[in-house]
């Protein structure tokens, strides 16, 4: 048993609190929960944290861009110019730090709301992408998923001398940049290579729905987990809140390492607010070699 599930006291300050972390990570079976504020240290901004209230626009739903051929246009233009600024993002420390954490294997899982693929290009397998991920593309009508480099390559070729004439555009967190009416209308889209369908983006928009097979092992891996730590999440959505309502109600502790408040504090044994890069990186000096 851990000194935390002892009882010891926090003491001031985050270095105590992530002392006390340290301590329930060590027991291992830890499930980690990760939000868009783990990669802003990569350099891509967060929708609710300090980096996302610079933000220009709303982020298109689920229903605004099945419903009109105009809004999938405008979807695909933003999103052409802003993914060079996903595609060329790298891992950080706290990304790092996660997948440390499961090579040592005090890990159960890793569910990120993120689909920028940081976590897994630091090292980490098994991820559930919660929300999908950006680097892959499915057909509304067959189906069919394809690498969206593809589907860039492709872009490019019907838009020659688009991207430069837009550049300078505000990019926001799901990969999209902030474009004129002018820049959108002479952009031209490209339909799905096998059937001639719309094509969208591999994850989740705001209105649609995870799938329940994905939820139902999410929940799984939460009531059978040592602790569930939250890394960079406002929880602000039901998406990921709910992962901590269900830790809460199977007795399992609740870990929050995030930048202000969050929706599950009153549910967190343990609440660290500090930058994650370095917050990880004391944790993981805290932890036994």
């Amino acid at each position: 048993m851990t000194q935390v599930a002892q009882g010891r006291p926090a003491g001031d300050g985050e270095t105590a609190r992530l002392l006390m972390l340290a301590d329930l990570v060590s027991d291992g079976d830890v499930v980690v929960l990760s939000g868009a504020g783990l990669s802003t240290e990569s350099g891509i901004p967060d929708y609710r944290g300090e980096t996302g209230r610079l933000r220009r626009a709303e982020p298109m739903t689920y229903q605004e861009f099945t419903g009109s051929a105009a809004a999938r246009r405008r979807y695909w233009a933003r999103s052409h110019l802003g993914w060079r600024h996903v595609a060329e993002a790298r891992p950080n420390a706290g990304h790092r730090a996660v997948a440390a954490l499961q090579r040592r294997g005090l890990l159960a899982g890793i569910i990120t709301q993120n689909v920028d693929g940081l976590q897994q290009a630091a090292g980490a397998h098994g991820v559930i992408e919660l929300h999908g991920a950006l680097d892959r593309v499915v057909c509304l009508d067959c189906g069919d998923r394809t690498a969206r480099r593809r589907l860039e390559e492709r872009l490019r070729a019907a838009n020659p001398g688009w991207a430069e004439s837009a550049a300078g555009a505000v990019v926001n967190p799901d990969g999209d940049a902030v474009l004129g009416d002018a820049e959108v209308g002479a952009f031209r889209t490209v339909d799905c290579a096998r059937c001639g369908g719309p094509l969208k983006p591999d994850v989740i928009f705001f209105g649609e729905n995870v799938p329940p097979a994905r939820v139902r092992e999410c929940y799984t891996l939460t009531e059978r987990a040592g602790a569930l730590l939250v890394l960079g999440s406002s929880l602000t959505v039901l998406s990921g809140y709910r992962f901590v309502r269900h830790a809460a109600r199977h007795g399992v502790p609740v870990a929050i390492a995030n930048r202000g408040e969050t929706r599950g504090d009153e549910h967190a044994l343990i609440k660290v607010d500090a930058p994650l890069g370095a917050a990880l990186e004391t944790l993981l000096a805290g932890l036994a070699p």
